[in-house]
């Protein structure tokens, strides 16, 4: 979700071994069953497509630029190099030059982004898994994201980049910039579904689901019947994050103490997705206070007011411009599998003093899965009934947001959909 999440919520190595131990320890797919011949082979599996979420895919760029904002940076490189993940450039001073070449630059007519001068970034290996397993392409364990399911996949039989791929985009912005992204998915389930001779399983993990459900909502039913069997979706935050409006008012370092937010503010701030997943006031309550100031309240109902006051009014027309993307969450006509965490301390309400925005503030509490309020995340309930297809929800108690990924039950209800009838 948030920037900077993720490179403190990743688990250790031991806990992925152990999980891969048990993973190789169990049989792998249902029982052979008898082909044409008398040979033994595996029954059909679905082919599996995994989106991740905010921050979840590698990110690269290539310099040319005009001017830099520290004599140490760059100002031209001969080739693309990664952006993100890269722990060299989060470190004091150098992290200057990545604030300067990852933040995007809102253009009011256009309502749309882009990179400064002389910066080109790119979204690296569509159709394959590697820029979602590991985040940081060095492997190390802090940038470990799909990498346990994908291994698990491979356990049970697929075979990476081809039955099972991967389909990162650039998650600073929100589907409206995307376009090309939802064309070059469809596209590729097509192909998959038409290859494997039958429909596609959807992965998602966090703001990947609200891409999904935007992908699913441009859809015709007819398309959902033929290419997709089911949608699992993990960590969703269907009714937003309360969590953004604090990377929003005064950065979020995550307790890394060498970053300051407030540097790094600027950069969330530009992320237009950051926006789009602020509180949505279909589910939470138009009176409560998310942000309190010695002299104000903010609910959401006051979020025009909000980005006036802490001085980023073209964060209150990103907003206007993705609202409405799936704002009314309207059944996505497929099986959706529904998991969540819960019982961990998530952010709900900001307090801050009268040094307020550029101030640290007291965070209030409530549940969920450490970075999305359980509240967003059950809002898949409401498609019950409301679609022919049906709707499982399963709660995860204790499962953190990235690290329900590594989660046993995870991974093993995961199998269950994949080879189920």
């Amino acid at each position: 979700m948030a920037a900077w999440h993720r490179i403190t919520a990743f688990s250790s190595l031991l806990q992925v071994g152990l999980l891969l131990l048990l993973l190789s320890a169990r049989s792998s797919g249902r029982p052979l069953e008898k082909c044409p011949g008398d040979k033994s082979c595996q029954p059909p599996r679905p082919p599996v497509v995994l989106i991740p979420g905010d921050l979840g895919n590698q990110l690269e760029a290539k310099l040319d630029k005009p001017s830099v904002v520290h004599y140490i940076c760059y100002k031209k490189t001969d080739s693309f190099f990664t952006l993100w993940l890269n722990l060299e450039l989060l470190v004091p001073v150098a992290i200057d030059c990545w604030i300067d070449n990852i933040r995007l630059i809102y253009n009011r007519t256009t309502h749309s982004t882009s990179s400064p001068p002389g910066v080109d970034v790119r979204v690296p290996g569509f159709g394959q898994t590697y820029s979602l397993e590991y985040l940081d392409p060095s492997k190390r364990s802090v940038g470990m994201y799909f990498f346990t399911i994908v291994q698990a996949l491979v356990e049970w039989g697929y075979t990476r980049d081809d039955d099972v791929r991967g389909a990162p985009y650039d998650w600073r912005k929100a589907p409206n910039e995307n376009k090309e992204y939802f064309l070059k998915l469809q596209r590729m389930i097509e192909e998959m579904a038409e290859k494997a001779g039958g429909p596609v399983v959807l992965i998602a993990h966090s703001m990947g689901n609200m891409y999904t459900l935007y992908f699913l909502n441009q859809q015709p039913q007819a398309w959902k019947d033929r290419y997709i069997k089911a949608f699992i979706c993990l960590g969703p935050p269907w009714a937003g994050v309360a969590k953004t409006l604090r990377v929003l008012t005064s950065g979020d370092n995550n307790r890394i103490p060498v970053i300051s937010p407030l540097k790094i503010r600027s950069q969330q701030r530009s992320a237009v997705s950051t926006s789009w997943l602020l509180p949505y006031a279909h589910t939470w309550p138009k009176d409560k206070v998310l942000v309190q100031t010695p002299t104000t309240n903010y609910t959401v109902q006051d979020y025009q007011r909000l980005y006036s006051d802490i001085g980023f009014e073209d964060g209150w027309l990103m907003r206007q411009d993705t609202e409405p993307l799936v704002t009314d969450l309207t059944p996505p006509g497929v099986a959706i599998h529904c998991l969540y965490g819960s019982g961990i301390d998530t952010s709900e309400a900001f307090q801050y003093t009268e040094k307020f925005p550029d101030v640290e503030p007291t965070v209030v509490y409530g549940d969920g899965d450490g970075t999305v309020n359980l509240m967003s995340a059950v809002q898949c309930k409401r498609w019950i009934g409301k679609q022919k297809q049906p709707v499982t929800l399963m709660e995860l108690p204790g499962n953190e947001h990235v690290n329900m990924l590594l989660n046993f039950t995870t991974v093993a209800y995961i199998k269950n959909v994949l080879f189920s009838p």
